[in-house]
């Protein structure tokens, strides 16, 4: 009798299973009420911070940017009626906070009586992450190309010397232009070899010209790109001074959201 007792309740429980799953499912079966996503108040308009960003250059000064050849100094770029000039002389700048994964927006301008062709014209970067001193980084391409050819992995919107954008979006000189961007860095093993590759989407004046890209490695000038020797954890994000004669360029409006 012990035995059928126990062997009866196991046949009840299989049978009741069964049913259940020959049960048409109902909409509340596929509805999730957890977790709940934060609210976040978007800026007053297109381009305005989110509630959650961290702004990193307010209008009024940087403090929150260093040299970047010399972190122990501020950022000695020109602010004045809310933007931020490039001062060529002090070099490139970069965030003294470090970042993984985040987006990014930026609005940057050419000046209007811009001179000068290719790649000497308006030349910039924006460097998701920087990784040693001078150009060492990933970079998102700053230029005027608004009539202005240039190798096209190497024109505005561009990841330097790998990946041309999708479309050119540029406004003309004097035209204030954005970069909204969605970076995911790259990961490494404990022994310095790629874990997985950093990754970019990129908006150049709200049009897409970068769709979840796979970096090949940091940006290189001369060479080809490789991560090899190239590990690196959180890093700052970085703007660059361009060493051409042309006029400097200007940013306003610069947020960061950490994902």
């Amino acid at each position: 009798m012990k035995k059928k007792l126990i062997f009866i309740p196991a046949i009840l429980f299989l049978v009741i299973t069964i049913a259940n799953a020959q049960q048409p499912m109902k909409h509340e079966d596929t509805e999730l009420y957890t977790p709940v996503p934060p609210v976040v108040t978007p800026g007053k308009s297109c381009g305005d911070a989110p509630s959650d960003a961290i702004i990193l250059f307010n209008g009024d000064n940087l403090d929150k940017w260093v040299l970047t050849d010399d972190t122990t100094k501020p950022a000695d770029w020109i602010v004045h009626s809310g933007i931020v000039t490039v001062k060529k002389t002090s070099g490139n700048i970069q965030t003294k906070q470090s970042f993984m994964d985040y987006q990014l927006h930026i609005e940057w301008r050419i000046p209007k009586d811009i001179e000068g062709t290719d790649q000497a014209r308006g030349n910039s970067g924006l460097f998701l992450a920087s990784i040693g001193k001078g150009d060492a980084g990933y970079e998102l391409q700053i230029l005027d190309n608004y009539n202005n050819k240039t190798y096209t992995n190497g024109q505005a919107g561009s990841i330097y010397k790998q990946n041309a954008p999708l479309v050119n979006p540029n406004r003309p000189p004097g035209d204030w232009q954005s970069y909204d961007v969605i970076w995911t860095a790259p990961r490494f093993n404990e022994d310095g070899s790629l874990k997985s590759a950093a990754r970019v989407t990129a908006f150049f004046n709200g049009i897409l010209v970068q769709n979840n890209f796979e970096l090949k490695g940091p940006t290189r000038y001369i060479g080809l790109p490789t991560y090899k020797g190239a590990a690196h954890g959180a890093a700052p994000i970085k703007l660059q001074a361009h060493g051409d004669k042309s006029k400097p360029i200007s940013f306003r409006n610069i947020w960061v959201r950490e994902l």
